[in-house]
């Protein structure tokens, strides 16, 4: 007769038991809070530990997803509704405190203002199953509830939910089988922009080990353009930003507020310059406290560097939003003359001489790419280096065999890939319909395998990087080493720095 134990373990946490779930050789467990709800009294608070709770709690199903816009995937999967936002997933092999496996915690992208742990690409099983290890995926505010600066409230909530789920992993894992002094951070998109402030921030020193950064963003909001920012989101309720008028407002309309001001936000490129054609009207705040500098400039003077880094991107990381606004292969040159004046940093004239001939189209996707991903991940591999750190470069190149390959290496190819979840999210445009090919699965268990490696051994399969040889891993049908391939854009930003975005006016 089989132990009802042996389907449905259960751990024992510091808040108190949890039941999960065997599936496909794994043990999963779904919904744990690790946090109090932040509603309430907690509205807009930094997280506080999650209230114990009497007797087992099951934890079958993902928790609700913070407050948030709709994905460029479409609505959410149908998910519990409720205010219990803070929660974690763990899926490991077994659920035995003497096996002390490395432990991957796993952070969403979503421009900082949609995502959520149970998005059907995150996934975890095979990432645990090939890699025989641990992984966790968290949720975390994300939106005006996350980042917006709110006078009365910390900046940076979104990053302290990380910090708190870091925290949980630290004090629990141990039950669930994992080594909490084994532990790997990995994100995207956004979630790479908070690998990157994690490594920054004081609150988040000893929490992990290892760093995964794939396609960092550059963008990261000085305080003064925040609190603008800001007091245009709260003016679109006719509030203004402070806890005091915010807190008694529905999630809800505070999710409409980002909705209404997002594809107007270009009106205000006088103001937030570089920031308003980004639409996205969210991003960690250097705000001297939670976050006392940038990455780059925390990693060149020292912080983390005794955490392991890889840091890469795609090659064709802007190439899904043209297509996502209708706009592949149709950039005028007017077009691509305006963004290169705004985000080249030798200005117009460096880019079309270090590009020579090349249509207004690649003119304007390379620039937008480096200046969004490509360079801010290629430097704060090399500020890590400089800081004393060892780094890790790779650049995706492999081109998405959707839409007949015109999405290139664009972004957040590399979730599908490295999940194995090619049906899920944006699964479909990447990778049309019908089974995956060889090809791409093949990739896909390289990305795992070399994941993998590096958070059981700090060695991902390919060199370190130095400023000499400057190898990187180039992820393609067949993988190379190859000094960085983007050579061209790396000379033109190799002095450029990614500080925060300033106010332009007041």
């Amino acid at each position: 007769m089989t132990n009802p134990e042996a389907l449905e373990p259960v751990v024992r946490t510091a808040a108190g038991a949890v039941r999960g779930r065997r599936e496909d050789g794994l043990t999963v467990f779904r919904g744990i809070p690790f946090a109090e709800p932040p509603v309430g009294e907690a509205r807009f608070a930094a997280p506080r530990p999650a209230r114990p709770w009497d007797g087992v709690r099951e934890a079958f199903a993902f928790g609700p997803p913070p407050p948030q816009d709709v994905g460029i995937a479409g609505p959410a999967a149908a998910l519990p509704e409720g205010d219990d936002w803070l929660t974690v997933n763990v899926w490991t092999p077994a659920p035995d405190p003497a096996a002390r496996r490395p432990v991957m915690v796993w952070i969403y992208g979503g421009a900082y203002r949609i995502g959520h742990a149970g998005s059907p690409g995150y996934d975890a099983r095979r990432i645990a199953e090939d890699g025989d290890l641990v992984v966790v995926t968290l949720n975390y505010r994300v939106g005006m509830e996350g980042f917006a600066r709110i006078e009365g409230a910390p900046a940076n909530r979104g990053l302290l939910d990380q910090v708190a789920a870091l925290e949980w992993v630290r004090d629990n894992i141990t039950a669930f089988g994992g080594d909490p002094e084994q532990v790997t951070v990995f994100g995207e998109s956004a979630g790479a922009g908070s690998v990157a402030s994690l490594l920054a921030m004081p609150r988040a020193a000893g929490l992990f080990h290892r760093a995964i950064a794939q396609s960092v963003p550059g963008t990261f909001f000085s305080d003064e353009l925040a609190r603008d920012i800001g007091t245009v989101l709260a003016a679109e309720l006719g509030l203004r930003p402070t806890v005091t008028d915010l807190a008694a407002v529905d999630p809800a309309e505070l999710v409409k507020a980002g909705q209404t001001l997002a594809p107007r936000m270009p009106q205000y490129v006088d103001r937030w310059g570089q920031a308003a054609p980004t639409v996205t009207p969210y991003s960690p705040v250097v705000d001297g406290d939670v976050l006392p500098v940038t990455p780059w400039q925390a990693l060149a003077s020292g912080a983390s560097r005794d955490v392991d880094l890889i840091a890469g991107h795609n090659r064709d990381e802007n190439r899904l939003f043209t297509a996502m606004a209708g706009k592949l292969g149709q950039i005028s040159d007017e077009r691509a003359t305006k963004a290169l004046r705004l985000y080249a940093p030798g200005g117009e004239d460096a880019y079309r001489a270090a590009y020579p001939g090349r249509p207004a189209n690649d003119l304007y996707e390379r620039v937008q790419t480096d200046w969004l991903f490509a360079m801010p991940s290629l430097h704060l591999a090399e500020a890590h280096l400089a800081g004393g750190g060892r780094s890790h470069v790779y650049e995706l190149t492999w081109p998405a065999p959707g839409n007949g390959g015109a999405l290139g290496a664009c972004h957040a190819l590399d979730v599908p890939l490295l999940f194995g979840t090619f049906r899920a999210d944006l699964g479909p445009l990447l990778f049309g319909g019908g089974e995956p090919s060889a090809e791409a699965l093949a990739l896909s268990s390289r990305f795992r395998t070399s994941w993998t490696s590096f958070a059981r051994t700090g060695d991902p399969g390919w060199p370190a990087y130095d400023t000499q040889r400057r190898l990187v891993q180039v992820l393609d049908a067949e993988p190379s080493v190859v000094p960085y391939p983007e050579e061209a854009s790396r000379r033109l930003w190799e002095d450029h720095e990614f500080a925060a975005l300033p106010l332009l006016e007041s």
